[in-house]
C-alpha cells in the first residue's frame, strides 16, 4: 500500500514557522525612513542595526517548532530600535550672533569731597564706549587691606558724579567705577590713594566781592540785596553785627547757605545806613568783612539866603550849607532868578561850588528875586532858599570912561641874532653870506668888503627880507676873497658882524 500523506501535513508546520518569522521583519521596513535626513551625522548609524536583528532569527527558526514559545519574544526585542528612527529631525542651528565687547575704563576718576559719613567722587565717560552704547555706570568701594568690594549704587547711574552715602567715620577706602553696557562691566577706574572718611576742616575765607570794598550807596527807598560768598568746612557758623550790635531782623534780613550769606533789605531807609560786620566761623577760627552801606536822599534847602549888594547890572549874594545833606555830600548848588513883573523862574548857575555869587546882565529898570537848591548824587533839593528883598537895576545916566593906556614902547637897538659864518668858494661857483638881525624901527643894511662899502656893484646881489641878511657874489674869483662886513643901522643904534671869504682855484690835471 502507499505510504500515507503524514509527511505532507508536516510541511505546512515548517511553512508557518517562517510565517512568525516574518512578522518581525516588517517593523524593519521603516528603517530606511532616517536615510533622507543627512543633516545630522549619529542619525545614519541605528538604521543598520536592525539588519543583525533579522540575520539573528534565521538560524534560530530550526529550532522554532521545538520551543514554539521562545519564537515570541524576539519580535519584542526587534522593535526597540525600529521605534528610534520614527522622531522627527531636529531643528537647524540657528547662526551665531557678533560677542558684544565693553567699554574702556572711565577717566579722570578723582575726588570731589569727603566729610564725616559721605564721599563724593567724579569722573569722565570712556575714551571708546564701542557700538551697543553706555548702560550706566557702578560705583564699588572696599575697606582698606580687603577685597570685599560693595556695590554702592543699587541701580546703574548715567551721571558722571555719585555720593556714597552712610560711610562710618575713619574707615580707609578704595573707591573704583566701572562703565557697564551690553558686553558686560568695563575693566575698573579706581583712586590713585584710599581716602579717610572724615571731615575736613577748612580754613573760613569771606571772598567779598570788589563792589563791596568801599562805600555800597543805595537810595532811599531801593531794595539792598548783598551776597557775600564763602568757604570753609565744615559748615561755618555766620553772624552779622551793625555797629557793634547785633542786627534787628525786623527790618534786615538775613539767609545763610554752604557757600554763601544774604543780606537783604526791601525798602532802604537812611537809618538803615552804618558800618555791617559779617563773622565766619569754623571751631575756632574765624573771618571778618566790614560792608559800609549808606543810603541817601535829597538835600535840604540852603538854610539861609542874603542879597548883598546891588550895583549897575549886577548883584551879590550870599547864602549858608543846608542843615540837612541827605546823608551825601553836597556836590554844588544851582542859582535861578525870576522877574517881577513876569514872575518866571531861569536858571543863572548850575553846579556851583561856592556859597556866594554874582548876577550879572540884569535889565534896568526890573526888580528880580533869587532863589538857591542845594544837589547831592541824588539830584536838587525838593526846596529853596528864597531872598525876602528885590534887587531893583535902577535907571541912571551911565558915562563910560574908558580906561587910559599907556602905548609900549617896542623900540630897540639893531642886534644879530645869528652871525655871519667864514667860508671858502671855489671860483665860478656862486656863493651866498648869511646872516639874521632884529631891530626897531627896522635897521637899514650895509655890506662892506675889505671896510669898503660894496654899493650898487653889480657882481653883488643884496636882500633882506623879515630880518634874514643875504649877500650872493656870483662867480667870485680869487679877487673877491678878504673880510665881508653888514651892518646894521637904526635911530637907536648899530651892530656889525664879519666873516673871512676864502676863494679857490679850480685845479686841472696836466698830463706828464
Amino acid at each position: 500500500m502507499p505510504a500515507k500523506p503524514a509527511p505532507i501535513k508536516k510541511s505546512p508546520a515548517k511553512k508557518a514557522a517562517p510565517k512568525k518569522e516574518e512578522k518581525p521583519a516588517a517593523p524593519a521596513e521603516p528603517t530606511p525612513a532616517p536615510a533622507p535626513a543627512p543633516a545630522p551625522e549619529p542619525e545614519p548609524e541605528p538604521a543598520p542595526a536592525p539588519a543583525p536583528a533579522e540575520a539573528a532569527p534565521a538560524p534560530a527558526a530550526e529550532p522554532a517548532p521545538e520551543a514554539g514559545g521562545d519564537a515570541a519574544p524576539a519580535p519584542a526585542e526587534e522593535q526597540k530600535p525600529a521605534a528610534e528612527p520614527a522622531a522627527p529631525p531636529p531643528p537647524p542651528p540657528e547662526p551665531e550672533k557678533p560677542k558684544e565687547e565693553p567699554t574702556s575704563e572711565p577717566v579722570n576718576l578723582t575726588l570731589e569731597d569727603v566729610n564725616d559719613t559721605t564721599l563724593t567722587v567724579k569722573w569722565r565717560p570712556p575714551e571708546n564706549i564701542g557700538a551697543s552704547g553706555l548702560d550706566g555706570y557702578t560705583v564699588e568701594y572696599c575697606r582698606d587691606g580687603t577685597q570685599d568690594w560693595v556695590v554702592a549704587n543699587q541701580e546703574l547711574i548715567i551721571s558722571n558724579r555719585y555720593a556714597i552715602k552712610n560711610l562710618t567715620t575713619g574707615d580707609k577706602l578704595h573707591v573704583r567705577v566701572k562703565a557697564v553696557n551690553p558686553g558686560g562691566p568695563s575693566a575698573p577706574a579706581s583712586l590713585e590713594q584710599p581716602v579717610v572718611v572724615r571731615e575736613i576742616v577748612d580754613r573760613p575765607r569771606i571772598r567779598l566781592p570788589r563792589s563791596l570794598r568801599t562805600v555800597f550807596v543805595k537810595k532811599v527807598g531801593d531794595t539792598v540785596n548783598l551776597v557775600i560768598p564763602f568757604q570753609g568746612k565744615p559748615k561755618p557758623q555766620v553772624s552779622w553785627t551793625k555797629d557793634g550790635q547785633p542786627l534787628d531782623l525786623k527790618a534786615v534780613g538775613v539767609r545763610n547757605s554752604d557757600r554763601d550769606t544774604i543780606l537783604f533789605i526791601r525798602k532802604s531807609e537812611r537809618k538803615d545806613s552804618g558800618k555791617y560786620e559779617v563773622t565766619v566761623k569754623v571751631d575756632s577760627l574765624e573771618d571778618k568783612a566790614t560792608i559800609s552801606i549808606q543810603i541817601v536822599d535829597l538835600p535840604g534847602p540852603p538854610s539861609s539866603i542874603k542879597l548883598v549888594d546891588v550895583w549897575g547890572f549886577n548883584t551879590a549874594l550870599e547864602w549858608t550849607p543846608p542843615k540837612d545833606d541827605g546823608n551825601a555830600e553836597i556836590t554844588g548848588y544851582t542859582v535861578q532868578k525870576a522877574d517881577k513883573k513876569t514872575g518866571e523862574w531861569f536858571t543863572v548857575l548850575e553846579h556851583y561850588h561856592r556859597l556866594n555869587c554874582t548876577v550879572s546882565d540884569l535889565i534896568m529898570g526890573n526888580s528880580y528875586s533869587f532863589r538857591v537848591f542845594t544837589e547831592n548824587r541824588c539830584g536838587l533839593s525838593e526846596n529853596a532858599a528864597v531872598t525876602k528883598d528885590l534887587a531893583y537895576i535902577q535907571k541912571t545916566g551911565i558915562q563910560y570912561k574908558p580906561p587910559e593906556y599907556k602905548d609900549r614902547d617896542y623900540s630897540e637897538p639893531p642886534s644879530f641874532t645869528q652871525p655871519l659864518n667864514d667860508r671858502a668858494a671855489t671860483m665860478g661857483y656862486t656863493t651866498k653870506l648869511l646872516c639874521a638881525v632884529r631891530g626897531n624901527p627896522q635897521p637899514k643894511i650895509l655890506w662892506m668888503k675889505n671896510q669898503m662899502v660894496i654899493g650898487e656893484d653889480p657882481k653883488f646881489r643884496q636882500i633882506t627880507s623879515q630880518g634874514l641878511c643875504t649877500l650872493e657874489i656870483r662867480k667870485p674869483c680869487t679877487f673877491d676873497g678878504g673880510v665881508y662886513s653888514c651892518k646894521a643901522i637904526n635911530p637907536h643904534g648899530e651892530a656889525v658882524v664879519n666873516c673871512k671869504l676864502d676863494v679857490k682855484a679850480v685845479q686841472v690835471p696836466t698830463d706828464k
